[in-house]
């Protein structure tokens, strides 16, 4: 009985101030519309940022070696625990790739066919980080047998300062947020109390204890956090694909397909966020007010 009562108290809140409630809710909404935004954002960021990593290679141009030590330092340099994976590149290979590359400049083709010690032996590593290039490319270099080792530096240490900002900014805008929703729930909730501050300080008359008082406001909250969230999960959840592939850097933007799987868990933390938000927003909004 006494739970039925407090849920009606809680019901019958929320319709004496349905402009109140609905404007928490848009809050709620608006602002988790954001967060969810910003995660499914920072999930392509990482998509992104994980092609790019994968085409992150240190190359090491091989001299006068024989197979058996291309083989013994490929083995080597492969259980070192910076190193993702070590490919073995022919002179033939790097040629192919190179006619690739430059197939619209047939002179400069001509010259490289014509001296093949330009494009020498190779071994192609991948960091296991694109960050620890380096600690690879100086260990390579000193290697017997290794002419020279090479990374593009400068533009993977751009692309590591990149991704760390990107990651970084995301963090920002769930937390910033995440505070904004706190502060208008907690708003709202403090007003309907000061709305109801007569029906209140009757039933401190009667002998109603605070938390006899503070539940259905408590209830209050946890429903505008939810239907917020719920709200938001379900916008983010069918139009997400466009921002996604306006922000992508792949060549074909279509391909990117956000997995359901991933959608669903974030919605669930979403919701929860929405729920913890609305119960601490509703404390807030009573702290001083309803106080023991």
């Amino acid at each position: 009985m006494r739970f039925q009562y407090l849920l009606t108290q809680t019901v019958q809140g929320i319709r004496r101030n349905p402009l109140v409630v609905a404007s928490a809710i848009v809050a709620v909404l608006v602002t988790l519309v954001l967060v969810f935004g910003s995660i499914v954002v920072r999930w392509s960021i990482d998509q992104d940022i994980g092609r790019w990593d994968d085409n992150v290679r240190v190359i090491a141009w091989l001299g006068d070696v024989s197979p058996d030590q291309v083989y013994a330092m490929q083995e080597e340099i492969a259980s070192w625990p910076e190193v993702d994976e070590v490919v073995y590149f022919s002179k033939s290979q790097a040629l192919e790739e190179f006619k690739e590359l430059f197939a619209d400049q047939p002179a400069l083709i001509e010259v490289v066919q014509e001296d093949p010690s330009v494009l020498p032996d190779s071994l192609r590593i991948k960091p296991a980080e694109a960050g620890s290039y380096d600690v690879i490319q100086n260990r390579v270099a000193v290697y017997p047998g290794v002419q020279q080792a090479t990374a593009a530096g400068e533009e993977i240490d751009a692309l590591v300062a990149r991704s760390n900002r990107m990651r970084a900014f995301a963090v920002g805008v769930f937390v910033v947020l995440g505070a904004a929703a706190l502060v208008l729930i907690a708003n709202t909730i403090r007003m309907a109390v000061y709305a109801r501050r007569e029906e209140i300080a009757i039933m401190r008359l009667v002998g109603a204890g605070n938390w006899f008082i503070r539940i259905p406001f408590l209830l209050e909250g946890l429903f505008e956090g939810v239907a917020g969230a719920a709200l938001a999960a379900l916008i983010v959840g069918l139009g997400h694909k466009p921002i996604v592939q306006m922000l992508s850097t792949v060549a074909d933007p279509d391909s990117i397909v956000v997995p359901v799987q991933f959608l669903l868990q974030q919605s669930l933390l979403v919701l929860a966020f929405g729920a913890v938000t609305g119960l601490l927003g509703s404390a807030l909004g009573m702290w001083g007010t309803l106080r023991d």
